[in-house]
């Protein structure tokens, strides 16, 4: 391995899901060895056409065949892991020693029925010059998740931008997802929303951007009951709403639920907001950004004037996190296992370092409804180390999407399982 491909892999790993490279790995070997149909003979030049579609058909379903068979053996060194997991010694299973990163599962996954249901939607064994892919892999993985929790699901968070609507836009009326939603809450599995977007106490504005939403469940007539187990967790886990009856949210002070949020005063909160402002204005001026710096009681931002690269908001959000935990005392730690608890994440189009996390968000929510980590699930689109969501892995079961249209997908298998 050269110097260069170090630092190299270095620069990138924020970038990279582990278990996804693990299991893109594994499947590119019948991918290179197999993918490409064998030569014809010369009998079989004379029946050409005929022997060329059965030859692919057979490829592609010998192809189909050990990509499932991966999926087992995976599945196998999950279910491996999650025994030496019960045991106390996780890092003892063969996945630990393959993939040292590796984090607890708290659902067997069956891995291998949901690739052969993606498979025969979007013919992944039929392709001869693009292997599995991290988005391929990402989607078996979610819906894997989604057949495992489907029959013991309490309790489903989302992300609100990027999952349940277009970035910094609202939930509009006609949003595809408001029927999904109501179905769960119908079916007595509550929903929460779980977002960045802190504006304290002020419910209006929650109501605002989930107008669309609100609306859906007053023309459905949802019942007091049903719409009870609505919820809005916003500023991370700082402000807790609930639907009430005439479909407007009401907001809970930290006192009506377990929480450790009262024990952090503005004494300690606003030092660590002083760093963490300091930090993105030094990102501001050594990169000569176009971009404003906004404060809030519990979070502070960086605002572009100008749309920024991808590179430049998590370098902000990088810079931000290691201030931080060097702040803290704890370079080496983890945002979640230090003192007072931070998310620095980049936002798509902006970046910002909130006090508290999502994992503290939907833990106070499991807390509330009496919701365990394998009935919960946390469906969002940031699971990177420079995302919000990844912090909910400790405490949920999790489904990575990308975009709306993604979530929707996953909804309606979620409906379709349910159903049956």
């Amino acid at each position: 391995m050269t110097s260069q491909y170090r630092v190299n892999y270095h620069l990138r790993a924020h970038k990279r899901d582990n278990l996804i490279e693990f299991i893109k790995g594994m499947l590119l070997t019948p991918f290179v060895l197999h993918a490409q149909p064998q030569p014809l003979t010369h009998e079989e030049q004379e029946a050409k056409h005929l022997s060329l579609r059965r030859r692919s058909e057979e490829a592609q379903e010998a192809n189909a065949h050990r990509y499932a068979e991966i999926f087992g053996d995976i599945e196998d060194l999950i279910d491996e892991h999650r025994e030496f997991t019960k045991q106390g010694i996780p890092s003892y299973s063969r996945l630990a020693k393959l993939v040292p990163s590796i984090g607890v599962f708290f659902t067997p996954l069956p891995l291998q029925h949901a690739f052969r249901r993606i498979n025969r939607r979007d013919r992944i064994s039929a392709r001869k010059h693009v292997p599995p892919s991290f988005n391929d892999i990402r989607r078996i993985l979610n819906l894997a998740q989604v057949m495992a929790i489907a029959p013991t699901l309490q309790l489903v968070t989302f992300d609100g931008d990027m999952t349940l609507y277009a970035d910094g836009q609202n939930f509009e009326q006609d949003n595809e997802l408001t029927s999904l939603l109501i179905s769960l809450l119908r079916r007595n599995i509550a929903v929460a929303i779980v977002t960045a977007a802190g504006y304290g106490d002020d419910s209006k504005r929650y109501e605002h951007r989930l107008s669309g939403l609100l609306k859906g469940f007053a023309a459905e007539n949802l019942t007091a009951e049903q719409v009870s187990r609505f919820y809005v967790l916003g500023g991370e886990c700082n402000f807790l709403f609930r639907c009430n009856a005439q479909y407007h949210l009401d907001y809970l002070d930290d006192s009506q639920y377990p929480s450790s949020l009262r024990s952090w005063t503005d004494l300690h909160v606003q030092p660590l907001l002083d760093v963490a402002e300091a930090e993105l204005r030094d990102c501001v001026a050594r990169m000569s950004l176009q971009a404003d710096i906004l404060r809030k009681p519990r979070a502070v931002g960086l605002v572009p004037r100008q749309q920024l690269t991808r590179e430049q908001l998590d370098e902000c959000a990088l810079s931000s996190q290691i201030a931080l935990l060097k702040f803290q005392g704890s370079p080496k730690s983890q945002p979640c296992d230090v003192p007072i608890p931070f998310c620095a994440f980049n936002g798509g189009n902006d970046c910002w370092v909130d006090i508290g996390n999502k994992l503290i968000g939907v833990s106070i929510l499991q807390k509330l409804l009496g919701s365990v980590p394998q009935t919960t699930l946390h469906v969002g689109d940031q699971f990177l180390s420079t995302g919000n969501d990844i912090s909910t892995r400790t405490a949920c079961c999790t489904c990575w999407i990308i975009n709306p249209q993604e979530t929707h997908a996953l909804l309606s298998e979620l409906e379709d399982i349910l159903s049956n």
